[in-house]
């Protein structure tokens, strides 16, 4: 659906993506292209679709650049044209963006409205950090970002028509409601499945039937949130002949907890995992925030970046300190392994012909034990790691009881730091204990040198970084990295 109509397309290419349709197909340029991977923020759309409960609104921020259009089926589309569709006028997104002289050049602009039109319609009183944490995934090389972030606490106060849904910043009862209805209209509840030349699309409902289309193609690609394999066509100009999309598949999606773990579904998005996982380990507020930007978390899922297994994902660290496993579901059945054991090389996991990851175990922590991770980039935001490094610590009696340490960007895989755990186990959390395993860390990892950082500056980071869980451990390090250079 767009601007209320509702759009039938057929004989769609299936890596058709939503940017070049709306700039090719219908016209709409004031989505941008400047990247084509997700990084600049100058194709930024919204998507409205029914919640969990059917009965809600979701409405998310995301990459038109590597948004494949058939994920788009049961959606509604919101671009900055949708925002005047009426011709009534600026929105308030846009009139603070002009008061507060939010635009120069002006091709950032589109794309900044609507992670501002985002953060409207799913916040009343954001703070800086909400504000900053909102446009992470935008960049700008005129304004300095200063006047963008006035117009984020300016635009609420731009009166807006109570009879717009747009235009209000949560809407009324009736607003949402006859939004949810335009919605429910579109919702045809079949698998879909699209044929363009010799490419082919399958949007499955059910496990099963996911686990049978993945037993049928053992060559197809599978489909999550895009964010890697919209790079694969956009980038690298693969040609993907088979792919299956995992966004409608019922049930797949679902978060749960036990009584020993947090069980999180394999399409799940980062967006809807990161809530439940930061209710057991607070302390990895920040290095979740730091993973990538609001559209890239709005549509990448754990499931996705666990089995793409890049040396240099932020998730993994940490779930494997936390001695994570993976069910992995086929035709045939299931299996359960610890993530430790997933991977075996540079993007080579356990998966078999037919496989994937149906969920992720993640236990609960027990008493006395914390979870931190730390990473390290050029940049604060939006940015590839140079090293990530995550921490489990059980401390009694001043010793430690037990420590898992597992460090991305330090080897060919996400790897756990065996030595260093061993020096470390049982001693007495000292200064001296620290020292042992900083030295024993050197036997853990053999890193590489490339664009960006050197071997030498990720090995020693890697030792620093155990010596900041100590200082941290110890109350001697209190402030946020987070605070460094900016408002509170």
């Amino acid at each position: 659906m767009l601007d209320g109509e509702i759009v039938e397309l057929a004989n769609v290419d299936p890596t058709r993506t939503v940017l070049q349709f709306l700039r090719e197909d219908l016209g709409r340029t004031g989505t941008k292209e400047g990247c084509a991977e997700g990084d600049c923020g100058a194709c930024t759309v919204a998507l409205a679709e029914l919640d969990g409960s059917g009965n809600g609104l979701s409405l998310k921020a995301v990459n038109a650049c590597i948004q494949f259009l058939p994920t788009l089926d049961g959606k509604e589309l919101i671009t900055v044209e949708s925002l005047d569709r009426h011709g009534t006028g600026l929105h308030p997104a846009q009139q603070a963006m002009v008061e507060h002289h939010g635009s120069q050049c002006g091709f950032c602009t589109p794309g900044f409205v609507m992670s501002l039109f985002a953060l409207y319609k799913s916040q009343r009183d954001p703070t800086r950090r909400d504000i900053d944490d909102a446009l992470a995934g935008n960049l700008c090389r005129c304004t300095g970002y200063r006047p963008i972030v006035a117009a984020a606490n300016a635009m609420y106060e731009i009166p807006a028509a109570d009879d717009d849904w747009l235009r209000q910043p949560h809407g009324s009862d009736q607003t949402v409601a006859d939004r949810v209805e335009r919605l429910r209209r579109i919702q045809h509840g079949n698998s879909l499945e699209l044929h363009h030349g010799s490419r082919a699309f399958f949007a499955p409902r059910t496990i099963g039937e996911l686990a049978g289309l993945l037993d049928a193609h053992l060559d197809a690609t599978i489909l999550a949130g895009g964010t890697d394999i919209g790079l694969w066509v956009t980038k690298q100009h693969r040609e993907l002949e088979t792919l299956i999309y995992v966004g409608e598949v019922e049930g797949f999606a679902d978060i749960s907890e036990s009584d020993t773990h947090l069980e999180i579904g394999g399409a799940a998005t980062f967006s809807d995992a990161m809530p439940a996982i930061l209710e057991h380990y607070p302390l990895l507020d920040e290095v979740l925030r730091r993973f990538a930007s609001p559209p890239i978390r709005n549509a990448a899922t754990l499931g996705g970046n666990v089995a793409n297994g890049s040396p240099i994902g932020d998730s993994m660290p940490a779930l494997m300190a936390a001695g994570a496993s993976v069910v992995i579901r086929s035709a045939g059945g299931s299996r359960e392994l610890a993530l430790d054991d997933f991977y075996h090389d540079y993007q080579v996991n356990d998966l078999r012909p037919g496989e994937f990851i149906e969920r992720i175990r993640l236990p609960l922590p027990g008493p006395g034990a914390s979870l931190r991770c730390y990473k390290l980039s050029k940049r604060f935001d939006q940015d590839i790691s140079s090293v990530c490094a995550a921490y489990h610590l059980e401390l009694e009696d001043d010793c430690v009881k037990s420590i898992r340490i597992a460090c991305g960007g330090l080897a060919a895989t996400v790897k756990r730091a065996a030595h260093c755990e061993q020096a470390m186990t049982g001693r007495p959390w000292t200064e001296d204990t620290i020292a042992e395993g900083m030295a024993a860390f050197a036997r853990d990892f053999e890193p590489i040198t490339d664009m960006r950082a050197s071997a030498a500056y990720r090995l020693r980071s890697g030792k620093n970084l155990l010596r900041r869980l100590y200082l941290e451990t110890r109350g001697e390090l209190t402030e946020s990295v987070y605070l460094y250079g900016r408002h509170g």
